[in-house]
Order: structure tokens, then C-alpha cells, then sequence
């Protein structure tokens, strides 16, 4: 895993992009941004299709809580995997039946004969791969940089699912019109080549793994005590499940609020969802290029007030213009917090534990989510997408408001294990 070595603090645009420095790095982000464009077409795919045949924002939100909740039932397996077993192998095999079953979903698509409750299993089935991997997916990446590239490395690869969940949406709207559901669902199953061919490609440095055995239980049971001992890795995981149950669950509800509010059609819809996606790209290179001059925990308190009030813009924009705008604002808010948060527990976890701790971290966040979905799709049919989406922001809101305000609640945030290896510029935290 050679570089160039570093012999000066990097800044600006050199700074946000230290990690493509690195090979294998490179090669696996080129691969995972060309498959997750293809992921995101159909996540966009599937709540518009549930929706157009069933007028029910329920079923939207029941889509979106089985396609998450196999990660939590799923997470000390997940764990237990991503710390015993070759990374690499992990992905190439859950990489390659979601590829399958993408194929199912066209194949079923093509034929007519893709029920609510055929997508809804379908898209389960997806969440199963997904809950199994997740955790080896968040890991993997600290294979293919070394530690002091850690933290851009995490916030480049927010920039690829973000930038993903940019056009992904736009394509998948671009091809809904014309060409129906089908084909997006195809683009989707064609995109895993990618990132299949990448995993071959690559051959992440596996000198730090520390490979755990012993039953699985047992080992995520050490994993939750690792876990509650790190204050850090409890408030960040405390902190990720407000996002997922709150904030998150907007992308779902975005064509309820397009068919509903705004009265547009598919491709208006793609450019609603896409804006989220183009928001967390720009929130990444914010974070990329000026994340390093602050501490994490103000990162996350500025960035959740910020997240708050986008929201509620979403819920209260007077037209379709104003929305689009303000899904970006949100996007950029989703990913500063989020992948600040990640990268304290990444910091803060030891090689030994990271694949468990992960775990539980991912947990936490895709149980907050598809419960929040649910919640909020019941919501949206009961009282109004607009009221829904606004009560859920002003909550956010509160969170973000009680950790400005009182600033030692987030101290733990900028904590971490090895300080003295981690970074290569100075430590704003050390230096305050």
C-alpha cells in the first residue's frame, strides 16, 4: 500500500482527496460509486412503483423497514463476520447475490408480475445481503488506507454513496417516464459488475487484522461491552439513531411530497431525491476540505441544527423549486453529521473490535430508520406529508439546539484511541 509520503500538513482540495493517494483505495471507490448509482435507481424505483400502485404512503414506509430491518436482526452476524472472515471474500459473495436477485426484480418487472408483496419480499431479501455485509463494508475500508488517511478515506466514501445518491435518482426519474421500472431494475443488476471487479482487483493490507473466533453471540456480546464502555461510541450511536428516525426517513416520504404537494411527475421526482444526494456531495467536500479546523463535536452540533432547519424547509416549501433546494440544504446537513459521527467511531475502536462495534453502530442506525419510515408513512396518510416531515425536522431541531447549548454533552466526539498515530496535521482539539 505505497504513497507518496507526507512530509507537510496537506490543505484545501489536496487535503480533501489525501486518501486517493492509494491504490486500492482508488479502484474499490471507482467500483462502489458505479454500483451504488445503480442501487439508488432502484431505491428511488421502488417507492415510486409502491406507491403509484397502491396510493398508500404505508406501503412505502413498510418497504423501506424491511429493506433495514434484516440490519439489525442481522448485526452480531454481521460483526461477528467482518472480524473473523476475509473482507474481501464477505463482499465479493453478498455483493454478487444482490446481483441476482436484481435480476429477479427486472425478470419479475418484465413480466407483469411484480405484486406490492412480491417487491416488498424482494426488497427483504436485498436487506438480508445488505444487513449481512454492512459492517464488512464499513471495515473493509481500513484495508486499503493506512490509519493517518482514515478519516478521508471515510468522508470520500460519503462523498461516493452521496454522490450516487445524486444521480442515481436522476437517472432512475430519466428512465421511469419512457422506459418503465424494468429497465432500472436491469441498470441496477448490470452496475454490480463494477464493484465485483473491483474486489478482484484489490488487495487490501490485512497486517492489522486481528481475526476474533468464538461463537457468534459471544462475540458480539463482547463487542456490546467494548461499546458501552466508550462514551464516545454510545453518544455517536445515540446521536446516529435521531438522524435514522427522524431525518432519514424524507428520502422515502419524497414521492409522497412530489405526487402530493409539488404534483409533479417521474422526472421532477428524480431531480426531488437526486437533490439530497447532490447535497451530501457538496457536504463532503465541505467536510473534506475544512472538517480537520474543527472539533467533531461542534461539527456535529452546528450540523445538526443546520439538518433541522433544512427539513423543515422541505416541509414548508411553497413550490417544487424551493423543495428541490432545500433536499440539497438537508443533504448537506445528512452527511456532515453523519459521517462525522462515523468517523469518531471509527477513531475511537480498536482493530480488534471494529467489525463488532460497527456493527452495533449499524445497528442502531438501520433500526432507527425503517422504524421511523413506518412511523412516518403512517403519519404522512393520517395528518398530512407536510406536517409529518416539519414535526420530525423540529425535533431534530431540539437535538441540535440541546448540544450547542450545553457543548460538554458532545465532548466525548473528539476523543479517540491512538492520537499520537492518527493524524499527521495538528490536533484542534489538542491545540484549543
Amino acid at each position: 500500500m505505497a504513497a507518496p509520503a507526507v512530509s507537510a500538513p496537506q490543505r484545501g482540495l489536496r487535503q480533501a482527496v489525501q486518501a486517493f493517494a492509494y491504490r486500492e483505495f482508488r479502484i474499490f471507490w471507482s467500483g462502489a460509486l458505479l454500483s451504488n448509482i445503480g442501487t439508488w435507481m432502484q431505491n428511488v424505483t421502488v417507492p415510486y412503483v409502491l406507491y403509484r400502485q397502491t396510493g398508500s404512503a404505508l406501503w412505502v414506509g413498510i418497504a423501506a423497514f424491511m429493506q433495514f430491518i434484516p440490519g439489525v436482526a442481522l448485526g452480531p452476524v454481521a460483526g461477528w463476520m467482518a472480524d473473523r472472515f476475509d473482507r474481501r471474500l464477505v463482499l465479493l459473495a453478498t455483493q454478487g447475490a444482490s446481483a441476482v436477485l436484481a435480476l429477479v426484480m427486472w425478470a419479475l418487472f418484465a413480466a407483469g408480475r411484480a405484486t406490492p408483496l412480491i417487491i416488498v419480499l424482494l426488497v427483504a431479501a436485498g436487506g438480508v445481503c445488505w444487513g449481512v455485509s454492512v459492517a464488512t463494508w464499513q471495515a473493509f475500508v481500513t484495508e486499503l488506507v493506512p490509519r493517518d488517511a482514515l478519516l478521508n478515506a471515510i468522508t470520500l466514501s460519503s462523498a461516493q454513496f452521496n454522490g450516487a445518491r445524486a444521480i442515481g435518482p436522476a437517472l432512475g426519474g430519466l428512465i421511469l417516464g419512457p422506459f418503465g421500472p424494468s429497465w432500472a431494475f436491469l441498470v441496477n443488476a448490470i452496475s454490480y459488475v463494477a464493484v465485483l471487479a473491483a474486489l478482484l482487483a484489490v488487495r487490501p493490507d490485512q497486517s492489522q487484522r486481528q481475526h476474533s473466533s468464538g461463537r457468534v453471540l459471544a462475540q458480539f456480546h463482547q463487542g456490546l461491552t467494548y461499546v458501552r464502555k466508550h462514551p464516545g461510541i454510545v453518544l455517536a450511536i445515540g446521536l446516529v439513531s435521531a438522524v435514522g428516525f427522524l431525518g432519514s426517513p424524507v428520502f422515502q416520504l419524497a414521492t409522497v411530497l412530489a405526487a402530493r404537494v409539488f404534483h409533479v411527475g417521474a422526472g421532477d421526482y428524480g431531480v426531488l431525491t437526486g437533490a439530497l444526494g447532490g447535497g451530501g456531495v457538496l457536504g463532503a467536500a465541505l467536510l473534506g476540505t475544512v472538517g480537520s479546523r474543527y472539533r467533531r463535536s461542534t461539527l456535529v452540533s452546528v450540523s445538526f441544527v443546520f439538518y433541522g432547519l433544512a427539513l423543515a424547509g422541505v416541509g414548508l416549501s411553497p413550490n417544487f423549486g424551493v423543495g428541490v433546494v432545500c433536499m440539497a440544504l438537508a443533504g448537506v446537513g445528512f452527511l456532515v453529521t453523519v459521517a462525522t459521527l462515523q468517523t469518531s467511531v471509527q477513531m475511537l475502536v480498536a482493530e480488534t473490535f471494529r467489525g463488532r462495534a460497527l456493527a452495533v453502530y449499524v445497528m442502531v442506525f438501520t433500526g432507527a430508520y425503517p422504524l421511523g419510515a413506518l412511523l412516518q408513512g403512517w403519519l404522512a396518510d393520517a395528518i398530512g406529508v407536510r406536517a409529518t416531515i416539519v414535526s420530525a425536522a423540529a425535533l431534530v431541531l431540539l437535538v441540535g439546539v440541546l448540544l450547542v447549548l450545553r457543548p460538554r454533552l458532545a465532548r466525548h466526539l473528539d476523543e479517540h484511541t491512538h492520537r499520537a498515530k492518527l493524524l499527521l496535521v495538528p490536533d484542534p482539539v489538542a491545540a484549543a
